[in-house]
């Protein structure tokens, strides 16, 4: 393993790197390249030495800690075995174990998988498959898309069409399907006196109103269930799935819920659309599908939606869609490894002491603050918004870039947080401890005065 400094291994990526989401101007001066050298449980270790607890999960994807000895043992023993065989007209058991796996894991009627390598990937494919799934099936009028303010589900043009933010979709409309958007069911929207089951049965029915009038130009509505993780992680009740999912029944319309972000336990039951008893008709995964390791994606789906597309050749009905790396052995062999933890250790059962004391901590240390608007909660991830007025809720000027003050003060202390906006939260890996809970979040703290404190 290299020996080089922190600063050299920073001049040989700006010589030639081009980073995700990233002003690379930035790495220059204002947020040094933080170079890592290994990762063990909740620590990364860069290469001078210095340890951080990764308060976000590496981007959501790490559920039980970095380098895992029995995801460790599955991958080497598959990349023994065969590190990747194609997927179109081959098969391996991985794959098939996988699959039986998440459909007797998913929501009942779920029976399908279409494997891909990436969020964005699942998104385009279960957009394209339904769209698709109306043309052979007779309704070719159905073509357009219901996505939620403030939503987020990708960057690839077909993912970044149908989502909301802002940030990243306005400069790519012109390259973009036009799509119906609809009121956020976002609780921190709340009018006085309101409670987040009212909003969502407010925005629920403004969703049946406009399927209602346009049901017949609509294949599907597209969510992201109980927390708009990208869209500063806004979160809604259960209530507003039950009736999009009822809506979309009574229309003809299909639902895709977006898990990639939330799937695995995140929200406190294994998919997020458990916590409303609802089955979509497109329910797409990745990020922490692999625990961390390889990127990997799936869509599950229904019978009917599959029979739609199952014909005779010559018919040309058949799902023209593929990824060099569909379906891979070594991440079919790190997500069945992931399962089988979540079975042997319990996960989800351990995960609601570790969320309960989180959001305790989060809410002791945050929850009084005058610039704190909201601490809110879906099982293992905590949201602070804060503002500059708490009485209007003013935000502050994005220009101000508070967020990357508090970045770069707890990187200083040893704990990498990534806030979105005006919203600073934890996503961190389930195996973290009281003690590691404790010092994340003080220093979270401090970072937040201080970069209040900025200017």
């Amino acid at each position: 393993m290299s020996q080089a400094s922190n600063a050299a291994l920073r001049a040989r990526d700006l010589a030639h790197v081009w980073h995700p989401c990233t002003q690379m101007k930035d790495h220059e001066r204002e947020l040094p390249l933080l170079p890592i050298r290994s990762a063990r449980g909740v620590w990364l270790t860069d290469h001078d030495g210095k340890r951080y607890i990764d308060a976000i999960s590496s981007w959501w994807v790490n559920l039980h800690g970095h380098a895992e000895p029995r995801i460790n043992a599955a991958v080497q023993a598959q990349l023994a075995a065969a590190p990747h065989v194609m997927f179109a007209g081959l098969t391996h058991e991985p794959a098939l174990r996988l699959a039986e796996e998440l459909v007797a894991l998913a929501a009942p009627g779920l029976t399908r998988c279409f494997f891909a390598d990436s969020g964005s990937a699942a998104i385009e494919i279960a957009v394209k498959m339904s769209f698709h799934f109306w043309q052979n099936s007779g309704r070719p009028r159905k073509t357009r898309f219901v996505t939620l303010a403030n939503s987020y589900h990708g960057e690839t043009l077909g993912a970044l069409a149908v989502g909301n933010v802002e940030l990243y979709k306005a400069i790519y409309r012109p390259l973009l399907m036009d799509v119906i958007t609809t009121p956020s069911p976002d609780a921190y929207q709340r009018a006085p006196g309101e409670t987040a089951v009212d909003v969502a049965r407010r925005r629920g029915a403004e969703l049946e109103a406009l399927l209602a009038a346009q049901a017949d130009e609509i294949a599907a509505v597209i969510v992201e269930p109980l927390v708009q993780c990208a869209g500063n992680m806004r979160m809604h009740d259960p209530e507003y799935l039950r009736i999009v999912r009822a809506a979309c029944t009574r229309h003809g319309v299909h639902l895709i819920a977006d898990e990639i972000a939330v799937g695995f336990g995140r929200t406190g039951t294994l998919f997020a659309c458990e916590r409303a008893a609802i089955t979509p008709d497109f329910l797409c995964l990745s990020k922490g599908l692999t625990a961390g390791y390889l990127p990997m994606s799936v869509v599950l789906t229904s019978e009917d939606v599959y029979r739609a597309f199952y014909d005779e050749y010559a018919k040309l009905t058949a799902f023209l869609h593929s990824h060099s790396y569909a379906g891979n052995p070594l991440g079919c062999a790190a997500a069945l490894a992931s399962l089988a933890i979540f079975r042997e250790d319990r996960v989800l059962e351990r995960n609601r002491d570790t969320a309960a004391l989180l959001e305790k901590t989060v809410r002791a240390a945050f929850e009084d603050h005058p610039q704190v608007a909201e601490v809110r909660c879906s099982g293992m991830i905590v949201a602070v918004e804060y503002v500059r007025e708490r009485e209007t809720r003013t935000p502050y000027d994005w220009r101000e870039r508070r967020s990357l003050a508090m970045h770069r003060h707890a990187l200083e202390r040893g704990v990498l947080l990534r806030p979105l906006g005006n919203v600073l939260y934890f996503m961190p890996p389930y195996v973290i401890s009281a003690a590691e809970i404790d010092t994340m979040v003080s220093v979270a703290r401090t970072a937040f005065d201080l970069a209040l404190q900025d200017r």
